[in-house]
Order: structure tokens, then C-alpha cells, then sequence
């Protein structure tokens, strides 16, 4: 995950995918954070997306640049759900997204608690199109 550091430092655009009752998908936008080698989502304890989950726990994560050189990475899989670091995760994923100011009252007004998704690195696809971009 080295090479794509700035990918995942930024506050790039990301997509969660979880499987309906009726097995469609449901996409849906999301912040995220890759920290101790996992990437993390806080989704609201109250979301339908943990109804999916309790449903079908196998969902995928995209992260992605819009500009060249359009790298991404996707994890895909059944995620760890905890409440355990939920909070302080909005909190950082929030300020980076955000700004500090703005994360932290964004976390301060988001009473519903979070339950916490964690894949680790290991399962991560990745791609670069830098090779055949034209120059």
C-alpha cells in the first residue's frame, strides 16, 4: 500500500457495496480510512447498510482517484463490525474529509452511535492506469 500513500491519505472518493435482501446491490458514498493497515468506514448504527450486512456480511469497498494517474484500490469480503474505536474513527475520518474544525462538530452533532467496518490490507486489489495513459 506504500506506492498509493497519497491515495489513501487524501479524502479520496469511496463506494460501499452491500447485498439487499433480495441479493441486488445497493451502492452507496462513504469516507473512509486506512489506518493500522486496515481500511475503515463508520457506517450509523441505525443504517440500512447493517441490516444488509446481518443479511449478507460479504460487501466490497472502491477507493479511487478522478484524476491521472486514476488509481484505486477495492477490498472486498466480509469486514469486521465493532463498536469498539467507532467513535474516534468518524472523528479522524470526519477531519480529514472536513477540516478540523468542521470534523469535529460534524462528529459532535452525529448522535446515533457507529459501528466501525474494518477489512485488512491483505484482501486489497489495486490498480494504476499510469502505463497507458497517453503522454
Amino acid at each position: 500500500m506504500q506506492a498509493f500513500s497519497s491515495l489513501l491519505e487524501a479524502p479520496s472518493p469511496a463506494v460501499l457495496t452491500t447485498c439487499r435482501q433480495d441479493g441486488s446491490a445497493a451502492t452507496s458514498p462513504v469516507w473512509f480510512r486506512f489506518h493500522d493497515r486496515c481500511f475503515e468506514v463508520v457506517i450509523a448504527e441505525n443504517d440500512v447498510k447493517l441490516r444488509h450486512l446481518a443479511a449478507h456480511p460479504a460487501c466490497s469497498l472502491v477507493v479511487f482517484e478522478t484524476a491521472p494517474p486514476f488509481r484505486g484500490v477495492r477490498v472486498q469480503g466480509e469486514p469486521t463490525l465493532t463498536r469498539d474505536g467507532a467513535h474516534e474513527a468518524r472523528r479522524s475520518i470526519s477531519c480529514r474529509y472536513l477540516g478540523p474544525e468542521q470534523g469535529e462538530r460534524f462528529t459532535a452533532q452525529r448522535a446515533t452511535p457507529g459501528v466501525l467496518l474494518r477489512w485488512p490490507a491483505s484482501v486489497a486489489r489495486t490498480w494504476d492506469l499510469t502505463a497507458i495513459l497517453p503522454t
